[in-house]
């Protein structure tokens, strides 16, 4: 097992090997922060700032007003929200008054809100105006006591909203008058009403948010995270992080639905008196603006989003010097993308490099980072202080050695409380070793080194099977990533009546590159010195861009679903 404090390390600073955790809510931990900043600001959105105090005082109002519609301890409140103000107000108002926030993803589908709906047995939620037409559809078929409805234009500044209804606004749908909603205002305004105990005390253990992840098994399941889960995190962060400074920025790009933005770039940041740029809704050029001009110094983000950077004119000469820290985690990060973007960070003046973490929805999000100063190729780093990693033989708690891959398993203050109405998924993930400790079996492949530098390959239901070897996707996108043409890769394993399964790769190729024969033949020339024969891709598929899932990720199940009905056509094609 790898400890974060290993007495052969001597450079990684003053990280301590464990840490004293808040042991109430997350909202506690928030609150005190507010008390001691009150006049530094929480979260900037589109250009208007909130401090501590006005930010505290919305909570206490909007935890007021869910207890007037009567939301008690223990109930689930649906948070289907971008990164806006009132979902991070509403998200620790529901924390206060001691219910659980259930982190819905808005662009989701209607029966996708469906499911997460009844899967988490919520009694009420909220929405944006633009999204009502999805709740409207399915409200016959769930619990719902209270629909709240918000708006982005009521969190703006004057001028700025008269912009936005002369844009943006105007494509909204109207909602019905007699819709059966509370308006966000309206909502608030009943707080003011609400004279009676709206706390309520809550201990670090209680359960407190629902995040949803496909898991190791691919089937979509709410997990179930406590206070502590969350406060132990931004505890982690912060100590692995000894430049952050109460004030600094973190651009919040990443969704307050994914553990990675609401562990990250909220709590972790709103929990230590760091400031929440938020951006509801991203795209490359808007993010690249906010991070320039609002001088941010801490990103965090999945590889598709530096690869997008990358690729951006209007970066040319800007200058990063401001940044403290820059994170890549949610997907692997190829040894490629990390150099060219190092370099990218260097030409703009900023003096620090990509750490890539690793971590799991099991475990909130990261449980693992690349020390400031100390980077190894290919690793994501050391365990987080009182986090411990183990890589076992998959399917057993047998460890391997040193430098062997198998399963990696996970223990620490951030580890789940359970998949919510699915024990025996709970039972398998969550195990007991003989050590006494609840370790987290990711289903993810990794090894770890003599020196205790953790290294992520990839799923380990993704791995190929071909003529009986092992194909690693991740290891040939490096590969093809490095090629001069290419700007990003996907691999995967195709059906094969021989073989079982044979390789194909998708690329997208530099800006200014147009496919042709003679470019797939370049590449796969280059691919013939740098590939085994048995793992050489049997074709290379251009494409404009690469699907992606709704956190960013690149969505190579799509490609596989893809090629899977090729075959089928195929075949039938054939019967005919």
């Amino acid at each position: 097992m790898a400890e974060i404090n290993a007495p052969w390390l001597k450079n990684y600073g003053d990280i301590p090997k464990t840490l004293n955790y808040h042991q109430g809510s997350m909202w506690s931990m928030v609150e005190d922060i507010a008390k001691k900043y009150p006049e530094n600001v929480a979260y900037d959105f589109m250009g208007k700032k909130t401090t501590y105090r006005i930010f505290a005082q919305k909570v206490e109002l909007c935890a007021r007003a869910l207890k007037a519609i009567g939301i008690r301890e223990g109930d689930r409140i649906t948070l289907c929200m971008p990164n806006c103000p009132q979902t991070v107000i509403l998200f620790y108002a529901v924390n206060l008054v001691g219910a659980i926030a259930n982190m819905v993803h808005p662009l989701s589908s209607e029966n996708e809100i469906k499911y997460f709906l009844k899967e988490s047995d919520s009694i009420a939620a909220i929405t944006l105006d633009q999204f009502y037409h999805k709740f409207e559809a399915i409200r016959s078929e769930v619990n719902l006591s209270h629909v709240i409805i918000a708006s982005i234009r009521d969190a703006l500044s004057a001028p700025i909203k008269a912009g936005y209804m002369l844009t943006e606004g105007r494509k909204i749908k109207k909602i019905p008058k007699d819709a059966p909603i509370i308006r966000w205002n309206d909502f608030m305004r009943l707080g003011k009403k609400y004279h009676w105990k709206y706390r309520v005390d809550r201990k670090s253990d209680d359960p407190a948010v629902i995040l949803y992840s496909g898991g190791t098994t691919g089937i979509m399941k709410g997990i179930l995270l406590s206070n502590l889960n969350f406060n132990a995190l931004a505890a982690q962060v912060i100590a692995t992080n000894p430049m952050f400074r109460p004030g600094d920025k973190m651009l919040a790009v990443m969704p307050m639905f994914h553990g990675f933005g609401l562990g990250v770039c909220i709590h972790t940041m709103l929990a230590t008196g760091g400031r929440c740029v938020l951006v509801p809704r991203f795209t490359a050029q808007s993010y690249a603006k906010l991070l320039v001009k609002g001088r941010c110094n801490f990103i965090a983000g999945v590889p598709t989003l530096y690869e997008a950077l990358l690729r951006l004119p209007m970066m040319e000469g800007a200058d990063l010097s401001c940044l403290k820290g820059v994170f890549s985690g949610g997907d692997s990060l190829s040894v490629e993308l990390k150099k060219r973007f190092d370099q990218f960070l260097y030409d703009h003046k900023a003096t620090i490099q990509v750490r890539e973490g690793y971590g799991t929805t099991e475990c909130v999000t990261a449980s693992c980072l690349t020390p400031v100063n100390l980077y190894r190729e290919g690793s994501i780093g050391f365990p987080f202080p009182d986090t411990f990693y183990k890589i076992v033989k998959p399917g057993t708690q047998e460890e391997v050695p040193y430098g062997e891959d198998g399963e990696i398993c996970i223990s620490g203050p951030s580890v789940m409380l359970e998949y919510l109405h699915h024990p025996e998924e709970t039972a398998k993930t969550l195990q007991t070793h003989p050590d006494g400790r609840r370790w987290v079996h990711t289903g993810d492949l990794g090894s770890m080194d003599e020196d205790g530098f953790i290294y992520f390959k990839q799923r380990i239901k993704r791995m190929i099977i071909t003529s009986g070897y092992n194909v690693y996707p991740s290891q040939l996108e490096n590969i093809l990533d490095a090629h001069e043409l290419v700007q990003m890769s996907c691999v995967i394993g195709v059906p094969d009546p021989y073989k079982m399964q044979k390789v194909k790769a998708f690329v997208m190729l530099k800006p200014g590159f147009a496919p042709s024969e003679e470019r797939k033949q370049e590449i796969l020339a280059y691919c013939r010195k740098n590939i085994a024969k048995y793992a050489m891709p049997y074709d290379i598929e251009f494409r404009e861009t690469l699907p992606k899932t709704l956190v960013g990720k690149v969505a190579y199940r799509e490609l596989e679903e893809e090629e899977l009905k090729k075959i089928e056509a195929q075949k039938q094609s054939a019967a005919e």
